[in-house]
């Protein structure tokens, strides 16, 4: 049995998970670009979407300022690690939308996608809804459809966040995701969008996705990570 699918074990590693990221965002220096179209979605409140790719799960939480932007809540999938990184970020004040795209079972997967579809417009009604597009098992920076589709359905804006930090630790896993490490330097790069009325889902996607890497790029240029 994988070591994260026993209940004991995932409370305590997503426990340990959770205060060394906080420990890292504390620390980080960090610097913000564009941050204006942000502030100006936290001042208006209600429903936003926040994307970011999958590789900067880690380090999206220290995004999102708690005193004075909307609630928020992140799309997580069904999946084992899905709940170990539920339980993590739980413990920084996001909690989970839970749906599945990846489920080996066709009915369950559409099963769970649909219920995420349906509390995800609940959640935009009243705050944000965090989700990487390209998640949970990639390909890496190719975004789906499931982000425009929800910013279409229910007109809230998207905000693009590229977040970056250096040091840094790289996994060897399908996004090769970045894990902070403390006292270094930090970006958080923001970008806006409303899905445009009448366009076509597939302009929006490359659109879309283009820009979402463009942040991503500029918040390493600032941090001097490098782009992999």
């Amino acid at each position: 049995m994988r070591p994260l699918r026993n209940p004991i074990i995932q409370t305590s590693m997503a426990w340990i998970l959770s205060e060394w990221m906080r420990f890292c965002y504390a620390t980080i220096r960090w610097e913000h670009e564009n941050e204006q179209v942000a502030e100006e979605v936290w001042n208006d409140g209600g429903g936003v979407l926040c994307a970011f790719w999958h590789s900067r799960l880690a380090l999206a939480p220290a995004s999102w300022p708690m005193k004075r932007a909307q609630p928020i809540k992140g799309l997580v999938s069904l999946s084992p690690d899905g709940e170990f990184f539920t339980k993590a970020v739980g413990r920084l004040g996001i909690p989970a939308v839970r749906g599945s795209s990846s489920n080996k079972d066709k009915a369950k997967q559409a099963k769970g996608g649909t219920q995420a579809l349906r509390d995800g417009l609940k959640q935009l009604k009243v705050g944000g809804l965090a989700l990487t597009p390209d998640g949970p098992r990639g390909p890496a920076r190719q975004m789906a459809e499931g982000l425009p589709l929800m910013a279409k359905l229910s007109g809230a804006p998207v905000l693009f966040i590229g977040i970056s930090c250096k040091p840094a630790i790289r996994l060897n896993s399908w996004d090769e995701a970045v894990l902070p490490l403390p006292f270094g330097k930090g970006a958080v790069v923001w970008d806006r969008a409303w899905f445009p009325e009448g366009a076509e889902m597939a302009d929006v996607v490359a659109e879309w996705t283009a820009r979402l890497t463009a942040v991503e790029a500029r918040a390493d240029a600032i941090t001097g990570l490098e782009r992999v």
